[in-house]
């Protein structure tokens, strides 16, 4: 098992595992509190990766992330503006900007396929310099992107036990209800994608940074990864009602999938199926609650036949 699975193999899945734990997080905000299909993750995550490029390039990678965050938000603004004032479906709304975030991603790298940040300073570069101690040296790059999700987790926590979150979390719940309590749905619609996307541009920022280049192509199949990583999470958290649990198992999530992939890795699968294994991955998380519950039920069903036959022998 050791050399199946090193320690470096580990810690790079962990490492990739919470950046996208972060894209997690905003399917969590729109999928699972907002009830909501959004299908621009996948551009706005490249958004990020091209805006945190640029910006790091330029010589600010501590700018880089809020302005990338920034643009994740504008890019749900936009989603957000379709669905609650022109009508749009939530589906037709993300494929949409989606679509047009393409040209847009381009634009932002100078109409350039990709973008090197080799030889700039990136956050991790300026982490490392920190401390010279070999355990930092090592280790760096896990506790600063476990730091980062953590301080999101904790405000994310914070923000949707106060009113406005509250009002979030019940416009999932019932739009019709939070309409008769004088709250505006499309208000809270609105906020929520925009906190939502500018997650996903964090991560796009931070991804950036972490592999020093920016891809057009990055973004691509995002959404099923971030879903697989949600599913698997909440599938820890299915009978918890308490949102700090739910939050907590997000990033969990993600990074047992990260190492799920780094062992399909090690099966020698090739790259081209990675794609499918993601998806067989969410087709099996989604199943399994419901396999659980059927062979529960079918175990209730055996043992009332065999007490209903016990009492028919008795009498």
């Amino acid at each position: 098992m050791g050399n199946f699975l090193t320690v470096q193999i580990v810690q790079t899945a962990m490492e990739i595992g919470l950046i996208y734990s972060l894209i997690a997080l905003s399917l969590f905000i729109s999928f699972s509190i907002l009830n909501i299909c959004d299908l621009s993750t996948d551009g706005c995550y490249t958004l990020g990766c091209a805006v945190g490029a640029v910006v790091t390039i330029a010589g600010h990678p501590l700018l880089a992330i809020p302005a990338s965050m920034a643009a994740g938000a504008c890019s749900g603004f936009i989603t957000a503006l379709l669905q609650t004032r022109f009508g749009v479906q939530s589906i037709l709304a993300g494929i949409i900007v989606n679509t047009g975030l393409y040209t847009v991603n381009l634009a932002v790298m100078g109409f350039s396929s990709n973008l090197s940040i080799f030889g700039t300073d990136t956050i991790f570069s300026l982490a490392k310099g920190l401390s010279g101690a070999a355990w930092w040296q090592s280790w760096y790059k896990l506790i600063m992107l476990g730091l980062i999700v953590a301080l999101v987790c904790i405000v994310l926590y914070w923000f949707l036990g106060t009113r406005l979150g509250l009002s979030i979390r019940a416009t999932g719940d019932s739009p019709a209800m939070v309409k008769a309590s004088s709250i505006n749905p499309a208000f809270t619609i609105t906020v929520g994608l925009c906190i939502s996307n500018s997650l996903t541009g964090l991560a796009g920022s931070l991804i950036a940074q972490y592999n020093k280049t920016s891809d057009i192509n990055l973004g691509t199949g995002m959404v099923t990864i971030a879903l697989a990583s949600l599913v698997i999470g909440e599938s820890f958290s299915r009978k918890s009602g308490n949102m700090a649990v739910r939050i907590l198992c997000v990033p969990l999530g993600s990074c047992l999938y990260r190492l799920i992939v780094s062992i399909a890795l090690r099966l020698n699968i090739p790259t081209e199926a990675f794609k499918l294994v993601s998806a067989v991955i969410v087709a099996i998380a989604l199943i399994l609650p419901q396999v659980k519950s059927s062979l529960q039920l079918r175990v209730k069903m055996h043992r009332v036949r065999q007490t209903a036959k016990g009492g028919e022998k008795d009498a």
